[in-house]
């Protein structure tokens, strides 16, 4: 059972909702349909694996990769990736009962021949893009006690290397990504009820 020690404020949320309605045009991901809607006509797959040592699908995510505890982005690793992947792009997202999500965290720029993220790292030459509340940066997961979220976290294997900068717009980093994706793959966790 989770023990929160940290309360998201009414202006945290506020900023929140505001910046996950500007990318709610953008990302289907975070509804049922599983994509994001982009200007790609190539036909997308779920081939992509993607597991953790420390994250199990379908089973709750440890509070040491939330609020209430350390905070720090979990390990993970992929493979199926198409021969023809130029970069990774991965997008963590918190579902909401709403069907919408918040963005949790955006890194694109990874590179294929790399197969994991460690623990608490963006490896180089990778780069963050902004999250619903406008950080460049991991946003760890504060669920409200006695209710069960969803935690996405979804690989995109891209046809090009994203030229954004780091600290790329949320509506920005998810258009291109949804632009270039070739194939996707997803694990979900979900917190303590």
């Amino acid at each position: 059972m989770f023990a929160f020690a940290r309360h998201r404020t009414a202006a945290g949320r506020a900023r929140r909702s505001a910046a996950a309605g500007g990318a709610a045009a953008l990302i289907a991901l975070t509804t049922g349909c599983d994509v994001l809607i982009g200007t790609s006509n190539v036909e997308t797959s779920d081939d992509i694996t993607v597991t953790s040592p420390m994250l199990r699908e379908g089973e709750t995510i440890p509070a040491r990769y939330t609020c209430a505890g350390d905070g720090v982005s979990p390990p993970l690793r992929w493979s199926g990736l198409p021969s023809d992947t130029e970069s990774l792009a991965l997008v963590v997202d918190e579902a909401e009962s709403s069907g919408g999500a918040t963005v949790l965290w955006v890194v694109y720029g990874i590179d294929p021949v790399n197969p994991e993220f460690p623990e608490g790292s963006v490896p180089q030459p990778a780069q963050q893009g902004q999250n619903s509340l406008g950080n460049a940066a991991y946003e760890p997961p504060c669920p409200e006690e006695g209710v069960e979220h969803e935690f996405r976290f979804t690989v995109y294997a891209l046809s090009e290397q994203l030229d954004l900068g780091d600290s790329a717009t949320l509506d920005v980093a998810l258009g291109a990504i949804a632009s270039h994706t070739l194939a996707r793959g997803r694990l979900t966790t979900v917190s303590a009820s």
